[in-house]
């Protein structure tokens, strides 16, 4: 299988995810926060270290916190419901996936407008737009590092500072980047950054979360209310954090797994994963771009950009492209919408869609060769 949908979720996963979530099922298998003996002590330790290594892996300044969910579209829910009140106000970028766009519409039947921030032609938001359309009732700002259509990533520290100079939280969906492009939240200013364990950090399903501010987060209402294993005194919710936003059990293999994940990003350097990204990036887009019909979207080249490509297959059906590629070529990518109908539409590509080529740092260059000479087979 030459797999090439590291854009939905990554695979392979990093060496010594498998073996960690398999020891907590197997010889762990405890909860955290129930019980006070030693297995459950441990089990906790590590749940914090992988929160700590969130922190860090982010430069989380002094006063934030990481929450786990069971995926970033909880914690972008979260945020969104648990801030925005009838009559708020909040922009989001032109090209965000329906984890974001979603919920704005449906709070908009609730009284919270939204408004979409336009972007450049590669797929970029256009900072410079951003500072008029903030109104009195602005109260958040919430943008996708990178689009997982085009894989143009944004200038979050530009906007961090506008959002910074006018007092409007900054919140980042980190879906795209997380794990493979350097985010300093000391930096950007963010409030919040919402992440997911199953792509570019490298874990298992089930398990993602939210780095925050507890200032910000004392602003935010908990999505989900119920047993925390704290204060089981009192049938209030809890206000301190994590317990505030972590009510139930929590993925622990997940969080066993993703914490094995983090070693091994830190162990490999993000910068040296992103570098074999886009020299893989840069090799498929230039084995494609003069191929009859090829319309690469969004950003030619591979500055600001994650290794995300997709391609209209002008002359064709997108989806019989997709279906040859895997029929007779075991090749493994993504045909449609992507989740993302506004950054389609936005980018010129609704409602034919697209086939997102996704790669990661596991995928080899020989595998890009081959993945060139099918497309030059199946064109022909």
């Amino acid at each position: 299988m030459h797999y090439f949908d590291n854009g939905a979720t990554s695979f392979p996963k990093a060496p010594g995810v498998a073996a960690a979530v398999a020891d907590y099922i197997e010889n762990i298998g405890v909860n955290v926060g129930r019980g006070f003996y030693s297995e459950a002590l441990g089990a906790a330790g590590v749940m914090l270290d992988c929160r700590e290594k969130l922190q860090r892996l982010f430069n989380a300044p002094e006063g934030f916190e990481t929450i786990f969910t069971m995926n970033i579209t909880e914690a972008l829910n979260l945020i969104l419901k648990g801030c925005l009140k009838p009559g708020d106000h909040v922009i989001v970028s032109s090209l965000e996936h329906n984890a974001v766009m979603r919920p704005v519409v449906s709070l908009e039947k609730r009284g919270v407008t939204f408004t979409r921030a336009p972007f450049d032609e590669e797929g970029e938001l256009d900072t410079t737009a951003l500072p008029g359309l903030i109104r009195p009732e602005t109260k958040l700002i919430l943008v996708t590092h990178a689009s997982n259509v085009c894989g143009t990533v944004n200038d979050i520290e530009r906007i961090g500072e506008i959002a910074a100079a006018h007092g409007i939280p900054l919140v980042i969906d980190a879906a795209q980047t997380a794990g493979v492009i350097p985010i300093d939240l000391q930096k950007n200013k963010a409030k919040a950054i919402c992440f997911t364990g199953h792509k570019s950090l490298l874990g298992p399903q089930g398990v993602g979360g939210m780095v925050i501010d507890k200032a910000f987060a004392a602003l935010v209402d908990p999505l989900i209310e119920g047993g925390t294993g704290s204060r089981s005194d009192s049938e209030e919710q809890p206000s301190m954090l994590p317990d505030k936003f972590e009510s139930g059990t929590q993925n622990l293999p997940g969080i066993y797994g993703l914490n094995a994940a983090l070693d091994y990003l830190f162990k490999t350097g993000i910068d040296n994963i992103h570098a074999k990204e886009m020299l893989l990036t840069e090799r498929f887009m230039a084995g494609v771009k003069d191929l009859i019909g090829v319309r690469l979207v969004g950003r030619s080249g591979v500055d600001n950009r994650t290794a995300v490509v997709s391609i209209d297959f002008e002359l064709h059906d997108n989806a019989d492209i997709a279906f040859l590629l895997d029929s007779e070529y075991d090749i493994k990518t993504r045909v449609g919408m992507h989740c993302a109908p506004a950054a389609h539409k936005a980018l010129g590509t609704f409602p034919q869609g697209t086939v997102r080529f996704s790669f990661s740092y596991f995928n080899t260059e020989e595998e890009i060769d081959y993945l060139i000479e099918a497309l030059k087979k199946i064109l022909a």
